[in-house]
């Protein structure tokens, strides 16, 4: 039987993963990686000889696997990034790099939309005060009226956009280095530089993907061109975030609160910023729903399959 490696942690956790059987009924033998955690090189190394498809996750899959993968022919993500793929190895190599586009942008925009509510009623701290027999209240801020500043119009740009404009009328603020297509026809939308919405918004949320240098978007320059008192949430990648200058910042109260889901390794080494009481941190959910990993496997298997059966 041809082989298929399987290793995001949501389909590698102990229990019966409907959206692999396809795979099992083409006749392809599944090979798992360690249950619900996240392969090292090592192992990679070990297990992706011998087979002809990789169902892979957010592990960094160097071109030391690629090349170790004699047999591969097609590499499939659960998720939408491939910026953990070396994609120039892959292409050397013939081999087949596909994405599961869109499929947890219900779950990052949501878990957005949530974390930016969390952030102005402080929900956390005040739960936490409460936890403690504490009765601490934190005067927070409604989004009506507010102005929401969306870093990258792409699915959940758009959508986290319009849940802000239709759910709680923030006008919105768009920075896209290309123009969405189709074009974002809210009524309380604009497409502005990207300086400009940092000075207007009073929500900075970031839906884009790393700088192609490495380097962060939010750096000390930036967070001064932001209004006093700005909220700044991340669920789009760890690096574009400087987290010593958002922490210089939060205790400069500059910054009202900040929220992220994404961390430039993951897990992430401690940082002072995690235990800050107007920090919100989640362990990288955004797309971790029983929809989106649903979505984002059975893409994953179709664009398996489908390349698999019409390699020549």
């Amino acid at each position: 039987m041809k082989k298929i490696l399987v290793t995001p942690r949501s389909l590698t956790a102990p229990g019966p993963h409907p959206e692999l059987e396809p795979l099992v009924a083409g006749g392809y033998e599944l090979v798992y990686c360690s249950p619900g955690v996240r392969p090292e090189e090592r192992e990679l190394l070990h297990l992706v000889a011998g087979c002809v498809g990789y169902l892979a996750g957010m592990e960094r899959i160097t071109a030391r696997v690629l090349e170790a993968a004699a047999d591969l022919r097609v590499l499939s993500r659960n998720g939408t990034m491939l910026d953990n793929v070396d994609l120039q190895t892959a292409a050397r190599l013939g081999i087949t790099v596909h994405s599961a586009d869109g499929a947890n942008t219900r779950g990052v925009a949501e878990l957005t939309v949530a974390l930016m509510l969390a952030v102005a009623r402080a929900i956390p701290l005040s739960a936490a005060s409460m936890g403690r027999g504490e009765w601490e209240r934190v005067k927070g801020f409604e989004l009506e009226g507010r102005t929401l500043g969306i870093v990258g119009c792409g699915r959940v740009g758009r959508l986290v956009a319009q849940i802000a404009s239709a759910g709680f009328g923030m006008r919105v603020l768009g920075y896209d280095p290309y123009p969405p297509e189709p074009p974002i026809t809210l009524p309380a939308f604009e497409l502005v530089a990207f300086d400009r919405l940092l000075r207007e918004s009073d929500v900075v949320s970031l839906h884009c993907p790393p700088l192609d240098n490495g380097s962060a978007l939010i750096t000390t320059r930036n967070i001064h061109l932001m209004r006093h008192g700005v909220v700044l949430i991340n669920t789009a990648r760890g690096s574009l975030v400087d987290f010593d200058a958002v922490l210089e910042a939060l205790e400069g109260e500059r910054i009202f609160g900040f929220a992220t889901d994404v961390y430039p390794e993951e897990p992430p080494e401690s940082h002072p910023l995690f235990s800050h009481p107007r920090v919100i941190t989640t362990p990288h959910v955004g797309g971790y729903t029983n929809e989106s990993v649903s979505r984002a496997s059975r893409l994953a298997v179709t664009h398996l399959l489908d390349s698999l059966q019409n390699l020549p």
